[in-house]
């Protein structure tokens, strides 16, 4: 057997190359291992989205990382204008399964017409036949939607392996007692997790402990943050119409929903750039003086650095987290260096190195 798990199995579907239809892009294509599980690649538009498989299209929203994907909760509404849980940015799908069946039917993604065209080219490999009749009968085959659920389920099962979700940046060696963090560092760690100095645990802790081990730094919910458009990317890629995020999930029917989008882990946070749900950022220090800039009436606070101008009024005006963005202080330069400082700790270990690059 070529395969000895479904984990194995997995691992080859996610970097095979020829589920998509001109054979260039694989899973991992968007979620390179070697960079945190996000897109590296340089486009006409930076690396705020990704290039499909037919060289030419561009998406509208940034790949999000694959680490530590597998702690996401089911997609469920909380109250009348409360959600949590779901993948993609907004929530559309459940679970890694549902996570890795849609891409390779995107037409601007890997470009598959139907489930029927991935299973004629998993067929071609006589190592997935065997592995799939081994791991799921010998009937598996009579059904091309059992087949196509079959090999999602087997990168889920790879996308639940620890290469995804390590536990083993500086923060996590901070707390066995392996490091120390810096004095910055420590700053930023104590800021972060404290409700009197900074709003950033309200979306981005989940545990109540401020140090438990397996925090995955985001609470899964949806929130209106004021995002502006990519401009850049929409001139690019000719998109015309606003990008509703939750409102676009189709199990959400509700104006509230409008602008929200899923609160991302941090893990890894200072490796997988550009931010936000459209890449409109680049660097990590902007994201963190956006959010200050609801905190402070200072002239030079409403400037992105990134542009020298004020910052751009949100795409979906509606449905923003005030009280949430509001809560807490104006944060000074050492502060928001510190937090900054801090975010760089939650690198995985094998990332560290793409801290100094």
């Amino acid at each position: 057997m070529a395969f000895d798990s479904l984990e194995q199995l997995g691992e080859a579907l996610f970097f095979d190359v020829n589920l998509s239809k001109n054979r260039t892009q694989s899973c991992a294509t968007c979620h390179d291992p070697d960079f945190a599980f996000v897109d590296p690649r340089e486009t006409e538009v930076g690396s705020a989205v990704s290039l499909g498989d037919d060289g030419e299209s561009l998406g509208d929203r940034s790949a999000p990382t694959a680490a530590y994907a597998m702690f996401t909760p089911g997609f469920e509404q909380l109250d009348e204008a409360a959600w949590r849980g779901g993948m993609f940015w907004d929530g559309r799908s459940a679970g890694l399964a549902g996570q890795a069946g849609g891409p390779p039917l995107n037409p601007i993604e890997m470009g598959m017409p139907d489930k029927a065209s991935v299973v004629v080219r998993l067929k071609e490999n006589q190592d997935y036949v065997d592995a799939f009749s081994t791991q799921f009968g010998d009937d598996i085959w009579a059904s091309d939607d059992a087949a196509y659920d079959a090999m999602t389920q087997a990168i889920a099962a790879f996308e639940s392996t620890s290469l995804f979700a390590p536990f083993d940046s500086k923060y996590d060696r901070f707390l066995r007692g392996e490091v120390r963090l810096t004095a910055e560092e420590e700053l930023g760690r104590v800021l972060f997790t404290s409700q009197q100095f900074t709003n950033c645990n309200l979306c981005h802790q989940l545990r109540t402990s401020p140090i438990a081990q397996d925090e995955t730094f985001t609470n899964y919910e949806y929130h209106n943050i004021g995002v502006p458009k990519n401009l850049v990317v929409r001139e690019a890629n000719g998109v015309k119409s606003p990008d509703l995020g939750l409102q676009a999930n189709p199990s959400v029917d509700s104006p509230k929903a409008a602008g929200r989008y899923k609160v991302p882990t941090l893990r890894n946070v200072a490796v997988t750039g550009p931010y936000m749900h459209n890449g409109v950022f680049e660097d990590l220090r902007t994201v963190v003086l956006f959010y200050n800039k609801y905190n402070t009436t200072s002239p030079d606070r409403q400037i992105n650095p990134e542009t020298g101008k004020n910052w751009a009024m949100p795409e979906i005006p509606q449905n923003l987290s005030v009280m949430v963005l509001t809560e807490g202080p104006a944060l000074d330069d050492r502060r928001i260096d510190a937090l900054v400082a801090f975010m760089k700790t939650l690198t995985d270990q094998r990332y560290e190195h793409l801290l100094e690059e």
